[in-house]
């Protein structure tokens, strides 16, 4: 399932986001790529120190403040975002991303993508994710977020105007399996809109019955 979420980032948290990351220094993006990747990464990313520790701290935040990603994801470790940013010239070329990240080996189950930066503002740039249908451009407003699972190769095409600055992070899922993510997210889409609906019914309680069993089995503590 790719999700996109409207509005992770509000205006405000938006803004401090941007003037952290942009106060701060940007390094090779290299450093942080895999042997494989190195060959078609071009980027900067944002070195550590005060400012990067502030901007990953919002933009955790919003994240768990999210109902909708909350849901649709199910987090049980969010790794620190990395901040990055293409100017012409700079792309992603087809990757995978690692298996297993970071120094408590969070295990990647879901990779996230917060745009920082409206579209008008730069040419290229899209995510691209190859499924089986094909493949599927994303370039959201700034402060949306597209939410998709690790085991797809994707890429960023080269931006050929502007600047693209992202952030980009994995979440390791309590639910390991995105197929049933998905069914659990669409059972709770369900029972919510059946709720708000009709009240507390005997089909409510059967639908909450399923979906709550369906998380006893597949939830890995």
């Amino acid at each position: 399932m790719i999700l996109c979420i409207a509005n992770v980032l509000d205006e405000a948290a938006l803004g401090e986001v941007r003037d952290a990351v942009r106060n701060g220094t940007f390094v090779d993006g290299l450093m942080t790529a895999g042997w494989a990747s190195r060959l078609v990464k071009r980027n900067e990313q944002l070195a550590g120190g005060p400012e990067a520790r502030s901007a990953q701290e919002r933009v955790v935040d919003a994240l768990k403040a999210n109902g909708v990603f909350a849901t649709a994801a199910m987090p049980k470790k969010i790794g620190p975002p990395l901040f990055a940013r293409y100017t012409p010239g700079m792309a992603f070329g087809t990757h995978m991303d690692n298996a297993v990240m970071g120094e408590d080996n969070l295990r990647t189950d879901i990779s996230v993508t917060v745009f920082l930066s409206a579209p008008e503002d730069y040419d290229g740039g899209e995510l691209v994710m190859e499924t089986s249908a094909g493949e599927s451009a994303y370039k959201l407003p700034a402060g949306a977020a597209v939410v998709y699972p690790s085991t797809m190769l994707h890429r960023v095409n080269e931006v050929t105007r502007g600047m693209r600055e992202v952030a980009v992070m994995w979440v390791q899922s309590l639910v390991r399996s995105a197929e049933r993510r998905e069914l659990l997210f669409d059972l709770e889409r369900a029972r919510r809109a059946l709720f708000e609906r009709d009240g507390k019914t005997p089909e409510f309680d059967l639908l909450h019955k399923t979906a709550s069993n369906l998380r006893r089995m597949w939830v890995e503590p």
